[in-house]
């Protein structure tokens, strides 16, 4: 088993959560370009997570959240974001550290990214055979998120979930597909 000394893996994941960093600065500066909108899936039961008392009993795992048309108060700072969303015709703001993202998602440019359950906080070990130990964090085999179960996760906002041919081709990126066969 050959160790990872420089960490590749958690440089990785910094660098996919900085993507999403950028994108969420870049429309909190200027607004959506038009048609883009974001899907973030997080673990709501994280430290840093910040949501009212009748979501984390509603999402106590993973909750995803759709920003496009009725949010307000985007701010993004180094190590989390705030949105403002409604919920119930109640506006809530909520505080997500990037370090809790399982997934995002901009459906309109196909692009998807699944992060790991876990940011490892240094090196990691990788098999020599090139498998991977990690799971895929609800993913199927080739890394295409699944589904939510019943009741564990739900798009929330007054837009509609993606289609089925919205979630199944978007480009989601992964780690397996760069390590060695």
């Amino acid at each position: 088993m050959a160790k990872d000394f420089l960490g590749y893996e958690r440089m990785l994941q910094e660098a996919l959560r900085g993507v999403v960093r950028e994108a969420l600065s870049k429309v909190a500066a200027s607004g959506f370009p038009p048609g883009h909108h974001f899907y973030i899936t997080f673990r709501s039961d994280d430290p840093g997570v910040e949501i009212p008392d009748f979501l984390r009993a509603q999402y106590p795992h993973e909750m995803t959240i759709v920003i496009q048309y009725q949010y307000s108060g985007l701010e993004v700072g180094a190590e989390s974001f705030s949105v403002s969303l409604s919920f119930n015709k109640m506006p809530c703001t909520l505080t997500v550290p990037f370090a809790s993202l399982v997934r995002f998602a901009d459906p309109s440019v196909d692009f998807g990214l699944q992060l790991a359950a876990s940011p490892p906080v240094g090196p990691v070990a990788v098999p020599a055979d090139g498998a991977s130990d990690s799971s895929n964090a609800g993913g199927d085999a080739g890394g295409t998120p699944k589904p939510a179960k019943s009741g564990e996760s739900k798009h929330l906002s007054g837009a509609a979930p993606p289609s089925e041919n919205e979630e199944s081709s978007a480009k989601v990126v992964t780690l397996d597909s760069f390590r060695k066969s």
